[in-house]
């Protein structure tokens, strides 16, 4: 998750955990030099989508009543859109016009059934644009054309995309990209880079957007966010796993956490409420009757603040505060309990996750499922021994800085230069 947040993990976070690797509490991710050697014989890796290192998989088609050939290999250029396309001829089934009363758009991939009986059939597919994170390239008739305009490990200041070099390969006849033709035949090159440009359009490419973590985060991003402009969510009990896009956004901002409860005893345990788990992630909880927060910075940091009494039985209205130093990504803040408006804890968290909590791990109200947020209670332990009413979280506007600001409009503005 530090990757994904734009945060360089380093060795002196990782060796301690060496013996541990694998375990279930890690989580960890292959390494550079595995990722591109998986790649072999391409160049580059996952995300980078000019080459075919980072857009190329095997695909096995298993139909005995239909398909005579066994082990044999088809080179025709297919793309994932060519699947439903394949099962709609398979299967003899038109294309829908309407689902649900919803017009469907064409398909924009062709079935691969014309190559099952003839190897060297004629291609149907024979254009496709990619792009991801400025990285882009464009398959035309037995030629790519593309550009890497990122690198995933990388995280620098990018050029502007105009500056990017291109590439040209005949992939007919070197598949693996070996051979880089853009300065001998500097008039292919351009056919495709027009080529790639009107493709962008007409599927809705432009204005590229190259900016990797600022995208998880609505608000940053400058995309839309499905709780709209809500400054207030109100959850209650058995609502779990909302994940964090459907979910209102702390991050980067001051906001509060307000739990109205009612206690059977002074040993009340377990989660009020919990958003992501172990690898990052916030937790309002009590134990032994007492009140606690805990903010987990990627399982590498805690910061945990608890109250020293526990409560007497009855109902009462537990409030958590986390005012943000500054409006920056990452900003840490002071963090305080209340217990029925009188505070009970405070102490400082030195820095958050500014993109992203968890890539699949949600919010839940009166436990924490999945992985754990905090160390101090247990898995499938940790159900809440009260009762709560509800919980409402309300948020502050994010007061972006003035440089955040302004990526967010350059995003707006920003549009593929392809230059000659």
């Amino acid at each position: 998750m530090m990757a994904l947040n734009g945060i360089i993990n380093t060795a002196e976070i990782n060796m301690p955990h060496l013996d541990d690797w694998g375990d279930p509490s890690t989580f960890p991710h292959y390494a550079i030099g595995w990722a591109w050697a998986g790649d072999t014989p391409f160049q580059w890796t996952k995300q980078i989508a000019s080459h075919y290192g980072g857009t190329t998989n095997g695909v096995v088609l298993h139909w005995p009543t239909r398909i005579k050939a066994k082990g044999e290999v088809r080179s025709q250029f297919t793309h994932v859109t060519d699947i439903a396309p394949t099962v709609l001829e398979a299967t003899g089934l038109p294309f829908p016009k309407s689902v649900d009363g919803t017009v469907q758009r064409p398909f924009d991939g062709t079935s691969m059934i014309y190559s099952f009986d003839n190897p060297k059939a004629k291609e149907t597919h024979i254009t496709q644009y990619f792009e991801m994170f400025g990285n882009r390239g464009i398959y035309h008739d037995g030629w790519v054309a593309c550009t890497r305009h990122s690198i995933p490990w990388l995280m620098v200041p990018l050029p502007p995309l105009s500056k990017d070099t291109w590439e040209l390969y005949h992939v007919a006849e070197d598949f693996s990209q070996a051979h880089d033709l853009a300065a001998q035949n500097p008039a292919k090159l351009k056919e495709l880079q027009a080529l790639f440009t009107k493709e962008a359009i007409k599927n809705h490419v432009l204005p590229i957007d190259d900016r990797r973590s600022e995208r998880f985060n609505a608000a940053i991003a400058g995309r839309p966010d499905l709780m709209g402009d809500r400054t207030s969510l109100t959850v209650y009990p058995g609502m779990t796993g909302m994940a964090e896009n459907a979910f209102i956004n702390v991050k980067n901002r001051s906001y509060t956490i307000t739990a109205p409860v009612e206690l059977k005893d002074a040993n009340t345990s377990g989660v009020i409420i919990a958003q992501a788990g172990a690898f990052g992630g916030w937790v309002l909880y009590m134990k032994e009757g007492k009140v606690h927060h805990e903010y987990n910075y990627f399982g590498v940091e805690r910061t945990n603040i608890g109250g020293q009494t526990a409560l007497s039985p009855g109902k009462h209205e537990i409030k958590y505060e986390f005012v943000a130093d500054g409006p920056t990504p990452g900003t840490g803040g002071k963090c305080v309990l209340y217990v029925d408006g009188q505070q009970v804890a405070q102490g400082h968290i030195p820095k958050t996750q500014p993109y992203a909590f968890s890539a699949d791990e949600g919010a839940d109200i009166g436990v924490d499922n999945e992985t754990m947020v905090s160390n101090d209670y247990k898995p499938g332990e940790n159900k809440f021994t009260g009762k709560i009413m509800k919980v409402t979280i309300d948020t502050k506007p994010s007061n972006l800085s003035a440089a955040d600001k302004k990526a967010v409009e350059d995003a707006g503005d920003v549009a593929a230069t392809i230059e000659d």
